[in-house]
């Protein structure tokens, strides 16, 4: 009978001293863009020429990581965000600044066959993190009556990854407590300004909506089958707007090729204090034709899609967009006429 596996031959470079070498075969983009579920684990105590041989590979396309399992704790550790906090090697010695895709760390092993794969160690955020410079946009679509503006801004698009600190646009996480599948982080958002009143006839007289910086605390968890829930709750911590938004939202990355693509569901909170600066008349702002209007909280659904896209070993580009849907509260507002609102972030940045 013909064999219909195959062999890997292992030389690792960067080698460590102590602890364990540990190596995962993947066969699918799903799993392998968050190393979960290898179709192969093995381990092997530290071999001083750096040489290690997996046998009964299944023949096809595949991905090879190995990490150092310094602490013999039986997991790949990861910081925060999830990115690795021991060292890893992948086949190709691809290095990613992002989600890795499989289509650039797979090989071809053909049935009966024996390859020798070269895998050089490494921290993925070295010692000092992992920057990023480049441009972006953040916007949203009004949903104010005879109004066809849009508001949106450019900013420079900074990205920093660190152990804790993650900086990410208009975005800042620092973790707290947790890795792994549970994670609690500080958050601040920029938040953009709802409006201004030359936007439209309907808004004159209301002002001009300032910008603010949200902030507040995070908690992700990892659930099965590669699904992400968040929940969070961010406040004005400015004093422009008052009150607060929650979060709950559920997520699941996809990989094509150097893709990822990432769609979500979110259930948001907003406080009466939001509502009322970006969907109410106040008395004084009111006229015969802009009645005033008070509201309470409200419970808005939204749907979003993110995605990384690898352009190159340095360069990405990121995309983030988000729809929701008003409530009769909100779109029974005499300054509003639709019932929906998209808002979004791009950017596309050089890492180092």
């Amino acid at each position: 009978m013909v064999s219909r596996s195959a062999e890997l031959h292992l030389q690792i470079f960067n080698s460590p001293s102590d602890g364990q070498m540990v190596f995962q075969v993947y066969d699918s983009a799903d799993t392998f863009d968050d190393f979960r579920e290898p179709v192969r684990e093995v381990r092997f105590p530290i071999n001083d020429d750096g040489e290690y041989i997996i046998s009964d590979v299944n023949a096809g396309r595949i991905a090879v990581l190995g990490y150092h399992d310094a602490n013999l704790n039986g997991i790949l550790d990861k910081n925060f965000i999830g990115i690795p906090r021991e060292p890893i090697g992948l086949s190709n010695n691809y290095r990613p600044k992002g989600p890795p895709s499989f289509d650039r760390a797979s090989i071809v092993l053909v049935e009966s066959q024996t390859m020798k794969l070269d895998i050089e160690i490494f921290q993925v955020l070295g010692n000092r993190g992992q920057w990023g410079v480049g441009i972006g946009m953040i916007g949203k679509t009004t949903p104010y009556l005879n109004s066809r503006q849009s508001s949106y801004q450019i900013i420079p698009a900074v990205t920093y990854i660190g152990e804790r600190l993650q900086v990410f646009g208009p975005n800042l996480r620092f973790g707290l407590v947790g890795s792994g599948k549970a994670r609690l982080a500080l958050s601040a958002e920029y938040r953009i300004g709802a409006y201004k009143e030359k936007d439209s006839d309907t808004l004159l007289g209301m002002g001009n909506l300032r910008s603010t910086l949200m902030a507040g605390l995070s908690l992700q968890y990892e659930l099965p089958q590669g699904l992400e829930l968040e929940l969070g709750y961010q406040h004005d911590a400015l004093d422009r707007i008052g009150g607060g938004i929650a979060n709950i939202n559920v997520s699941r990355g996809f990989q094509y090729k150097s893709i990822r693509i990432s769609p979500e569901l979110s259930v948001t909170w907003l406080s009466k204090q939001v509502n009322n600066h970006d969907f109410g008349v106040p008395i004084e702002a009111s006229t015969a034709n802009r009645v005033a209007y008070a509201l309470g909280s409200t419970i808005n659904l939204g749907l979003g899609i993110s995605s990384f896209i690898e352009l190159s070993e340095h360069w990405q580009l990121i995309i983030n967009i988000k729809g929701g849907l008003l409530p009769d509260e909100i779109t029974n507002s005499p300054i509003v006429a639709d019932d929906t609102i998209l808002s979004g972030f791009t950017a596309i940045s050089y890492v180092f």
